[in-house]
């Protein structure tokens, strides 16, 4: 399993990747936050994430929806959250909580210190994943680095719910795809919530 390798579907999942994150960054800012704020509104009700003890998500860049109001919400703050970091072509999550330091990671990214709690997929109830656009069958585009595929393929960490995020304009037909992607539990929007 190598995204890198060159495949029937790359060339159209290049094209609509540039397609979408220019659209995605071209949101005025009100825009932006009122949509991840109705995101999170969404996400706030969803017996997968109500039910869920521990809890990894992500730091927003470029434009993605952001979930961090769902770190200091009330009904959630007690949950455990996890954040990644890369390390050679995975992810390794930790424990983070709003008061410990972040580094900022080879893509830009926020990630935890190297020495914070790593989380075992055994700790782990919901995955919470950024996505360029997701499908009605339950594939998601990313970025084209292929970590989160990578992840999902392993045995212990594929049991696990996955929930892809993005705002509703992402949210297509169908998306190309190749043997290695892996779908997801469900997808949520500004505007839905799809179950697979």
């Amino acid at each position: 399993m190598n995204p890198a390798i060159a495949s029937p579907a790359n060339q159209l999942k290049s094209q609509l990747r540039r397609q979408l994150l220019k659209q995605r960054q071209s949101l005025p800012p009100t825009t932006w936050r009122e949509k991840s704020d109705r995101l999170c509104q969404r996400l706030r009700s969803l017996s997968l994430v109500e039910n869920a003890q521990t809890i990894l998500a992500y730091f927003s860049i470029r434009q993605e929806p952001d979930i961090q109001p769902l770190l200091i919400e009330p009904n959630l703050a007690l949950r455990r959250w996890g954040f990644s970091r890369c390390v050679g072509t995975s992810l390794i999550w930790h424990s983070w909580t709003p008061d410990a330091p972040l580094i900022t990671g080879r893509y830009g990214i926020p990630e935890p210190a190297a020495d914070a709690v790593i989380l075992e997929p055994a700790d782990v109830d919901l995955i919470l994943i950024p996505a360029v656009a997701g499908d009605s069958r339950g594939y998601r585009l990313g970025y084209g680095a292929g970590f989160y595929d990578r992840l999902l393929s392993l045995p212990d960490w594929s049991a696990i719910p996955t929930i892809g995020i993005l705002f509703d304009f992402a949210y297509l037909p169908e998306l190309p795809t190749d043997p290695w992607d892996q779908k997801l539990s469900a997808i949520c929007t500004e505007t839905r919530t799809v179950l697979y």
